[in-house]
Formats: structure tokens, C-alpha cells, sequence
């Protein structure tokens, strides 16, 4: 079916969610006149409560049949739904088969594997653009890459090596979707070794584990002086808690790319503190998290301590939070390069929002100007490119690279 018969444009599958309407809210203000948006969802009457008059299209998460014939109709489809390991297989694979382009806002490793696995080769075939991870996880990693690699390139000064990204600041809510997607991976992973290992791998989301270059450990939880990064960086350096998700989208990008940022690429994510002993702090306590979800009488506690799904923060938080990441690499050249995502709004809803619209807008409007590969399950930076980085400098962001 090409995409002049189909109904609609945009359709967000979870709208009645918190995440879900604010994504929709902001495509109601910002999507082109005449974009044909919709709602999908298993409650017609909360779609409508929404209020903004878009058709409705009733499909439930677990109705395989349904959610083809919804993805059908379709040119992009958005889903907030989560655990996306629990509620996000069947429509993935209805996308792909369909040959509708998808964006959804995961960080579960063992989902987004799953998913290659089950519908790479169908995406490509269909011509199907599978895009995970267009929130915070994992758009300011993955296209903070993207611009420092873009400008490398035009200096002509080499390939990537050794990259960090540093959450230099950061001010919002916890989501407690993304809670609830922690809780979900501990249980599976606890329950076997295989998924373990595949999580524990840097490279778990890699096209072919066995062509990555051989560059050692590469751990999620570092910490270190913030000089160790680039003199610029003071304080210093704690683990960053979505470090474990992100660096493997952007090492998947690098080998989807062939390898263009350097056979030499090495890349961590942290989060600058005032001190060693913060530092240490939060390595504690990222741990101790991870055990409590194992432990089932820590567990009891922390379920009643930690957000729920679908619940969120205030406007006024949403509206004051804010985020900052620099990145920062040496060339094969060795010049030192930095790259920095900002933007305002809280990271995990308002500026969520704003780059899970944007995406799907891109994918549905851009065409001319997407990068030129086939269909499959890809990253933001390889299905989305410089169209993304287009439309989230329009929306405010601020998206750099330059040499130091």
C-alpha cells in the first residue's frame, strides 16, 4: 500500500497514557496543517477524553490481528506502551510487516534485541524505518554523536576514539514508566544466564557481535576526575543511569554506518558531580537499586517508594526542568572536538515530548531529506539523520559540535 492510501499521517498508540498525551498535545500545536493524525488505544472513550477530535482506532496491545490492521492505516505510527518487552512486541512486528515507519520511546536492551532479531530483515523488505529509542533514551546520545561525527568529517581531521558524554547538568522527574521497564528487565534477566550476558555485552544491539573491533572493557559505570575526560570538565565523574542502554544504540549506529566513526570508537556516558565521594554515592545506589528489584522484600519497599506507570511529574516541573549533555572526543588526528545537546523542559515528559514528535514528524514529512539506506530496525542517528537535527533546532534545542 503506498503511502497516498493510507488514512493517516501520524497515529500515537497510547495517547490516553501520561507520556502518550502529552506527545499528542504537542502534535496537535505543531504538526503541519493538514497532517492526518490520529489516536490508537484499547479505550475509545479515554482517546476521546482527550478532547482534540482525531479519529480513533481501537486495537489492544496483545491483539496481534488488530494492531496489523491499525498499523495498516498508518504512515508513522508513535507508541508510549510500555514495558515495551511486555506490551511492544506485536506492534513492532506489525509495523515492519506493514511497511510502516514506527518510533517509540524504549530503553530496554532485551526488547530492542528482540526486535532486531524479529524484524530487521522484514523492516528492510517492506522498507519499514523501525526506530527505537526516540526520547531521551536515546536521542541526545545518539545525535550528539551524529553532529560531533558530522563536523569531524567536514574538518577532514580524522576518525573518533575515545568519546564521553557528560551530563553537565540536568533537572526533572522520574518517570515511572521507565520504573517499570527496569523492574521488568531485572525479572527476566535474573531468571537466565543467556539474557544476562546479552545485556551485560557493550555491544548486545550490534548487527554482527562478531565484526565489532576488539577494544577491551568498556563499562557502564565508571567513575574518574572530570579532567580525565578534557581539561574543561570540572568536578567529577559519577555513573549515568541510562549509560547502560545508550552506549549500545550508539555503538549499533557505528556499525550500521560500517564503522564510519572509527574502528577505534570507544564510547561511555557519565554524570559530572561535585565530588569523589558523590561520585561513589551514586555508583552505591544505582547498584543497590538493581539489587532491591531482585531482592522480592526490597522490592515490596521500592514499589511503594518509586513513581507507577503512567504517573508523572507537574506542569510547572515539566516546564522548569531542563538538560545539558557535552561530548567530547579525540580524533585519530588528534584534535579534541565537543558536541552539546541542551534543551529545556523536563528530560523524560516535556523534552520527550518534543523529540518523539519530532521524529515522527520527520519520518512522515522529510522524506527527501532522511538518509538514504533501506528500511530496518535502526537508530535515530541512521533512520532520522540531520532531519531530526533540523527540526529539534527549530523546536529550541540547542545541537553543536566544534573543536576545542
Amino acid at each position: 500500500m503506498s503511502d497516498q492510501q493510507r488514512e493517516f499521517d501520524v497515529l500515537v498508540y497510547g495517547a490516553s497514557g501520561f507520556v502518550g498525551a502529552l506527545v499528542a498535545r504537542y502534535l496537535a500545536e505543531h504538526a503541519p496543517e493538514g497532517a492526518r493524525l490520529a489516536l490508537g488505544g484499547r479505550s475509545a472513550t479515554k482517546l476521546e477524553g482527550l478532547g482534540l477530535g482525531w479519529p480513533v482506532v481501537i486495537a489492544d496491545a496483545g491483539d496481534a490481528e488488530a494492531l496489523t490492521t491499525m498499523a495498516g492505516r498508518a504512515r508513522v505510527v508513535i507508541t508510549t506502551v510500555g514495558p515495551y518487552a511486555k506490551y511492544g512486541r506485536a506492534l513492532a512486528r506489525a509495523c515492519a510487516e506493514t511497511g510502516t515507519d514506527y518510533v517509540d520511546l524504549t530503553g530496554e536492551v532485551l526488547f530492542a534485541r528482540d526486535s532486531i532479531d524479529e524484524n530487521h530483515e522484514t523492516a528492510r523488505r517492506t522498507g519499514a524505518r523501525i526506530v527505537h529509542s526516540c526520547g531521551f533514551d536515546s536521542i541526545p546520545s545518539d545525535i550528539g554523536v551524529h553532529v560531533l561525527h558530522e563536523q569531524i568529517s567536514r574538518d577532514g581531521a580524522g576518525e573518533l576514539t575515545d568519546t564521553t558524554l557528560v551530563v553537565t547538568s540536568m533537572r526533572g522527574g522520574v518517570s515511572g514508566g521507565t520504573i517499570d521497564s527496569m523492574r521488568h528487565q531485572v525479572d527476566v534477566m535474573k531468571k537466565d544466564t543467556r539474557l544476562r550476558k546479552i545485556g551485560a555485552s557493550p555491544y548486545s544491539l550490534s548487527p554482527d557481535r562478531h565484526s565489532e573491533p576488539d577494544l577491551g572493557r568498556q563499562p557502564d559505570m565508571p567513575t574518574l576526575p572530570g579532567s580525565d575526560v578534557d581539561p574543561s570538565v570540572r568536578g567529577y565523574l559519577a555513573p549515568f543511569v541510562m549509560a547502560s542502554y545508550n552506549t549500545r544504540v550508539v555503538r549499533r549506529s557505528n556499525a550500521l554506518r560500517g564503522w564510519a566513526y572509527g574502528r577505534s570508537f570507544r564510547y561511555r556516558e557519565v554524570m559530572r558531580v561535585k565530588s569523589r565521594l558523590a561520585a561513589t554515592v551514586v555508583k552505591t545506589g544505582m547498584s543497590a537499586l538493581v539489587i532491591g528489584f531482585a531482592v522480592p522484600p526490597l522490592r515490596f519497599v521500592l514499589d511503594r517508594l518509586l513513581p507507577a506507570p503512567g504517573a508523572g511529574p507537574s506542569e510547572d516541573t515539566q516546564r522548569n526542568g531542563h538538560f545539558t549533555m557535552d561530548l567530547f572526543t579525540t580524533t585519530t588526528s588528534g584534535a579534541r572536538y565537543r558536541a552539546r545537546v541542551k534543551a529545556k523542559g523536563d528530560p523524560g515528559y516535556a523534552a520527550t515530548a518534543v523529540m518523539l514528535g519530532e521524529s515522527a514528524l520527520a519520518l512522515a514529512f522529510d522524506t527527501d531529506e532522511l538518509p538514504k539506506v533501506e528500511g530496518g530496525v535502526l537508530t535515530p542517528a541512521t533512520a532520522i539523520g540531520n532531519a531530526l537535527v533540523g527540526r529539534l533546532r527549530d523546536a529550541g534545542f540547542e545541537i553543536t559540535a566544534q573543536r576545542l
